[in-house]
């Protein structure tokens, strides 16, 4: 985030730590950074190294970076260079003259090293830590020490709700005049489960308010907003937002582009990397952005399998008991729906072919994935069973009905074009099956390698990349048949996806003869 400080950089003169900008166009993601030569002037009377903390100042625009250090061969003397992150913070042009400084001591990081020795953290504490997150305070290795800090069990009950309260409180909340706003989420780590494209639709029909707010993917080769966002615009603003849910009574957009609980977008982009998904933080990250979003009333679909998120059922029991915990404190109704994790649901693995599932199933096509199909009916049964209006037992019937009658379709279609237009989902240009070694039934799928490979083919980057699975547990397969198909935007991407999958067993696990 920029600081602005309107007045602060009037000089009598040029400043000495002045620096003329050269674009470098240097890609660091979220990270904003500065970089210098080795041999600066101000580097040598100020003391700069690597990873020092410095504020840049560009007219009445500030932001705190890190510095990199850089050869002549990049910037000549008296010249520096941003990330491409920090450049489009300060808006700047070619050959504007920065000042840089010492950056601000960081208040909060006194309660980041007490959390790394293990003490616990206050309501105080989260906040003055989100909102220096918020503000660009932190670098990368600061949010790493964070998150990896508040990793397994590392957050208790009142922790996560201190955390949850603090992501909230740092960004915007969406308020609505219905007295009952409904809401699903996953918890995740089971490929294909697209269940909300259809959960919503149903619901909005129904006449309930569900404004989606979806994330992108983290760990795994798509998230809810990847894949809606090959069939309707998902990045919305708030205005935007509210827009299509006063016609539809629904959305499925991207959360990150309304604002809502930004500390949660900054921590996710540290997670993804750093391939962590910890209970407490996943639950403050639900419950942040559902209570944000103006959410009263949430299912929560819990998928529970041996290569799934949560593998057990005491996990899924521990967790679940957490989410309504931390719900209740910050005023949300939350159920938790425990399901199948064993296998991915539908065919799809990756936004086009997901979507593809999702349209077969609006659509009524035959063939259409049925697991995926049962999944969003007893999930947005669930919902429905909220509304006083629908007698509990009865919801899963109900939204059968508004599936089957094609009300579900028209609604996604206004959704679609409320949001900005639908479009198709797009082709991969290669395909290759992956096929059994031997016949036999299959008995077991590794939801983690299946998602590992969709990733190596793509996915979520190539939209239309993934994995097209086609032998679901039960499967009577022959030697040489297909147990599913690698889709891939480059013939090198393919191979990289199948040299992954080469060296490793039972990815789909049969029981038979070899």
């Amino acid at each position: 985030m920029t600081i602005h400080s309107p007045g602060a950089t009037d000089h009598a003169g040029p400043s000495p730590n002045s620096l003329a900008l050269r674009h470098l166009g240097i890609h660091t993601y979220r990270e904003k950074v500065l970089f210098m030569r080795s041999d600066c002037h101000i580097c040598r009377a100020v003391g700069f190294t690597v990873q020092s903390r410095v504020l840049v100042a560009l007219g009445d625009r500030r932001l705190v970076a890190t510095v990199n250090m850089v050869g002549p061969e990049l910037l000549d003397s008296g010249e520096a260079g941003l990330s491409e992150a920090a450049w489009d913070a300060l808006v700047a042009k070619q050959g504007d003259t920065i000042v840089v400084s010492h950056a601000p001591p960081i208040a909060s990081l006194s309660h980041l090293r007490a959390k790394v020795y293990g003490h616990r953290l206050d309501d105080h504490a989260m906040r003055e830590i989100m909102g220096d997150i918020v503000a660009g305070q932190y670098s990368d290795l600061h949010l790493a020490a964070f998150v990896t800090a508040c990793a397994g069990d590392r957050l208790d009950t009142r922790e996560t709700v201190a955390l949850t309260r603090a992501m909230i409180d740092v960004g915007t909340r969406i308020t609505w005049p219905q007295p009952m706003i409904m809401d699903k989420h996953c918890v995740g780590g089971l490929p294909g489960n697209r269940t909300t494209l259809l959960v919503v639709p149903i619901v909005a029909a129904a006449g309930l308010t569900i404004p989606k707010t979806s994330s992108r993917a983290i760990t795994s080769p798509a998230g809810t907003a990847d894949t809606m966002e090959v069939l309707a615009p998902v990045a919305l603003d708030g205005a935007g937002m509210r827009r299509v849910v006063e016609r539809e009574g629904g959305c499925i957009v991207w959360g990150a582009s309304v604002g809502l609980s930004p500390a949660d977008d900054v921590l996710i982009s540290v997670e993804r990397p750093l391939d962590l998904d910890s209970e407490g933080q996943l639950v403050a990250s639900v419950l942040s952005k559902k209570a944000a979003a103006g959410s009263t009333h949430v299912v929560v679909d819990m998928p529970v399998g041996p290569t799934a998120k949560v593998r057990s059922p005491e996990a899924a029991a521990r967790l679940s008991t957490e989410l309504q915990k931390v719900g209740r404190a910050i005023g949300i109704e939350v159920r938790v729906m425990v399901t199948d994790g064993s296998q991915p649901v539908g065919r799809g693995i990756g936004p086009a072919l997901e979507a593809r599932d999702v349209l077969a199933v609006l659509k009524r096509e035959a063939g259409a994935p049925q697991d995926l199909q049962d999944r969003a009916l007893r999930l947005a049964g669930s919902i429905l069973e909220y509304s006083a209006a629908v007698p509990h037992g009865t919801g899963l019937a109900l939204a059968t009905g508004i599936l089957e009658d094609g009300r579900a379709w028209e609604k996604f279609v206004a959704i679609c074009e409320s949001q900005g237009g639908m479009r198709e989902p797009p082709q991969a240009a290669h395909r290759r099956a992956f096929e059994a070694g031997f016949r036999g039934r299959v008995v077991e799928v590794d939801n983690r390698r299946l998602a590992r490979a969709a990733k190596l083919a793509g996915a979520p980057q190539a939209p239309a990349a993934g994995i097209e699975f086609l032998a679901p547990i039960g499967t009577e397969v022959e030697r040489g048949q297909p147990l599913f198909f690698v889709h891939a935007r480059a013939r090198g991407e393919l191979d990289y996806a199948f040299e992954y999958l080469a060296g490793q067993e039972d990815v789909v696990g049969i029981a038979g003869e070899p």
